[in-house]
């Protein structure tokens, strides 16, 4: 009983944690707050706007759905946070922190390599890492939902014939 009440609860939390995931992916969209820049690639995989967890409000095969857009969506952005942002620098527009592992996301000196959006580095670490949190949640609510929805189908709690209700 309490994981069918988790599960159906938690739901309630999917669409504002969607919407929270549209308007900071958005944001993504707007380094600095311009739009006149190169945006990083993994920006137009749209995981924020289109694969968030709302999927997963209706039946067990639409929580699984949402199980795989949201992993996919925390995948993605895990994958831009390690790549780093698209800036320029000296070198020219590239995304010269991918071959660094991760590790410009402590080397605080290096952020300064990149020239071009002010502040992009500090500005990709937060949206992104915000993005991942947010898709992990709903990683977590949706799976739930997928465990409750099986335990009312395996369990006969779930009704599959509409029966009279006489009054």
């Amino acid at each position: 009983m309490a994981l069918e009440t988790c599960g159906s609860c938690l739901s309630c939390l999917l669409i504002p944690l969607a919407l929270w995931s549209i308007v900071v992916n958005i944001l993504l969209y707007f380094p600095n707050g311009k739009a006149s820049y190169q945006l990083p690639n993994y920006v137009w995989h749209f995981e924020g706007i289109c694969f968030s967890g709302v999927m997963s409000f209706i039946s067990i095969v639409l929580a699984l759905l949402g199980v795989a857009f949201s992993g996919y969506s925390c995948i993605i952005f895990t994958w831009g946070l390690i790549q780093g942002p698209f800036c320029n620098s000296s070198d020219g527009w590239d995304y010269i922190f991918k071959d660094t592992a991760g590790g410009y996301l402590t080397d605080y000196s290096a952020w300064s390599r990149c020239t071009e959006p002010a502040n992009i580095v500090a500005w990709n670490i937060i949206l992104v890492s915000v993005l991942i949190a947010l898709s992990g949640l709903q990683l977590i609510i949706c799976f739930l939902k997928v465990a409750a929805e099986l335990k009312r189908t395996l369990c006969g709690t779930y009704s599959v014939f509409v029966q009279a209700r006489i009054l």
